[in-house]
């Protein structure tokens, strides 16, 4: 490393050894499968496989807990769960699947997407079965994540007129887990203590930097036989630093984003002075479940420069390493490109009754939709660049929300930043314009024909809904920088593409859509039900269903 240069925080990944047979390789340990990642999927796969009769090892770069243990602990269920009916919903397979498809975009199967669906109840009862609780205390109005006390909610877009299906009334579907606060340590906390019930053996603090693969004959690829671990050796001093620099970054992640970077450089830094190699042999299967690959500039340079300037969201360890590993035996990846970019408007409940537009001032997106929606337009169709326009009324009733209505610190302080310290005012449409250097015609007419739609003279232009609209007619105007850059309303973003899987057991196709022997993945690694747009819960719930199919299959070759 050069002088003056910041080391590297992402996982350096070699070349799979390839060897001609298994036993000239100086394993150090083995199991029936390895899990590489011990996230919510990683849990769930370990669990999974031991109940299918495997001895199982399972490997974290950290201590575990993943983006899962920094969530907000909801899992999206639906298909008619206890909690649904509790709050007096009806729901089922078929309904969710039907709003689904709006969603998945066809990144997995129809039948895949049916299976989901249909084993959503039994999956959150599984969950439950490992510690996690549910509710089914609601929230009066539409949110991006419930209040305190509240645990059921629409997560999606399921109220938004244009999204709801043919088969009923929408039903809400973010199952959050009880708990105070953020609720994604419980749920993983519970996830952990399972994988140690099922007698998984953790291996943490190692990260997988190579593949162990058996040479192929006939010219015909081999199985995967285990995997090259750089470990920290227990009780070193370093070591010790190395666990409470990953509580640091977990800690100063969101208010001191460059003392968590600071935090995360000096732990790669202890891992490339003090870890030792040791190769761990999978018997029967490796399963890659080490998250997504936001950590990672070079993959986000080359697939997603879109999304740069967001603040990205995830662990230390959402270095893209998983699908490294797999690329190194020749897996095939997809939709490396799609972003979730999570720009909500809401709460307040009432900034969704503004008019979202563009630098020209013209209105793109129906602003009441889930905010990883939004954002989708924003930051794909958009260039990254758009304004929240409000009126007088609407940003004294988002004033008093925020200083009164019983909001996360999260949603508040922002939002209140930007209404009173950053939002730009005029008094007409026009010089309103010239403020944001948008077209005036444009902007007017934006905000007339929004205005027009709440006093019922025509429909909405993107399918608000009605109690929803608001008459702008009046000045004074107000509006909020809600761009990708913006300092005052950071955008979070999150990769979704991975690894192409074979969907009916988990396992890792090559680039020839090959099954590659001994080799499966789960959650944000690979290909899943949230990997064209995510939906609040998604990802969880796609982690315990993908996360369960990998280790049942690994274990069962």
């Amino acid at each position: 490393m050069s002088q003056g240069k910041r080391p590297s925080t992402v996982t350096p990944i070699a070349p799979a050894l390839e060897v001609d047979d298994a036993s000239v390789v100086d394993w150090s340990d083995s199991a029936d499968v390895v899990v590489v990642g011990w996230g919510a999927a990683g849990a769930c796969a370990a669990i999974e496989a031991y109940c299918a009769g495997a001895s199982v090892r399972v490997i974290d770069r950290f201590e575990g807990g993943g983006a899962s243990a920094l969530s907000g602990g909801v899992v999206y269920a639906g298909g008619g769960t206890p909690y649904q009916k509790q709050a007096g919903f009806d729901d089922s397979p078929a309904a969710m699947a039907e709003y689904l498809r709006h969603e998945v975009n066809g990144v997995v199967s129809d039948a895949t997407l049916q299976k989901f669906c249909d084993d959503s109840a039994a999956n959150l009862a599984w969950l439950e079965a490992q510690g996690a609780r549910f509710a089914a205390t609601m929230p009066d109005h539409k949110t991006s994540y419930p209040p305190e006390g509240k645990f059921l909610y629409y997560s999606g877009n399921e109220v938004v007129p244009a999204c709801r299906g043919e088969r009923g009334a929408p039903a809400p579907r973010g199952h959050r887990t009880v708990a105070k606060g953020q609720s994604g340590k419980v749920l993983y906390a519970a996830l952990r203590q399972a994988t140690l019930r099922a007698g998984a053996v953790p291996v943490t603090q190692a990260s997988v930097r190579r593949l162990v693969r058996q040479r192929g004959a006939n010219g015909q690829a081999g199985a995967v036989l285990g995997v090259e671990v750089w470990q920290l050796p227990p009780g070193d001093p370093r070591t010790a630093r190395h666990a409470e620099l990953h509580r640091q970054v977990a800690r100063w992640r969101i208010f001191r984003p460059a003392k968590a970077a600071a935090c995360r450089r000096e732990a790669a830094l202890i891992e490339q002075a003090a870890a030792q190699p040791r190769f761990i042999r999978a018997d029967k299967g490796v399963v890659l479940s080490t998250g997504g690959f936001i950590y990672n500039p070079d993959l986000m340079a080359e697939h997603a420069p879109h999304a740069r300037r967001g603040w990205p969201v995830g662990a230390a360890g959402c270095d893209g390493s998983g699908l490294r590993l797999g690329q190194s035996v020749g897996a095939a990846a997809q939709a490396l490109g799609n972003i979730s970019a999570w720009r909500f408007i809401t709460p307040p409940s009432v900034w969704p009754k503004g008019i979202v537009v563009n630098t020209e001032g013209e209105r793109f997106c129906n602003e009441q939709v889930y905010g990883a929606t939004l954002g989708h337009e924003l930051v794909d169709h958009q260039g990254g660049r758009g304004w929240l326009v409000l009126d007088g009324k609407l940003r004294a009733q988002a004033i008093r929300q925020c200083l009164f209505g019983g909001l996360w610190a999260f949603q508040s302080l922002p939002a209140l930043a930007m209404l009173l310290l950053s939002a730009k005012k005029a008094a007409t449409p026009e010089a309103l314009a010239e403020r944001l250097k948008a077209n005036p015609a444009k902007l007017r007419a934006s905000l007339d024909a929004a205005s027009a739609a709440a006093r019922g003279e025509r429909e909405d232009a993107f399918g608000k809904s009605p109690d929803m609209r608001h008459d702008m007619g009046r000045g004074p105007y107000y509006a909020l920088d809600i761009s990708i850059g913006s300092p005052t309303f950071p955008l979070a973003t999150l990769t979704l593409g991975g690894l192409v899987l074979d969907e009916a057991n988990g396992q890792v196709l090559d680039t020839h859509g090959q099954r590659i022997a001994g080799l499966f993945a789960a959650g944000r690694t690979a290909i899943g039900l949230p990997s064209s747009r995510y939906v609040s819960g998604l990802s969880l719930a796609d982690c315990v269903f993908s996360g369960r199919r990998a280790g049942r299959a690994a274990a069962t070759p």
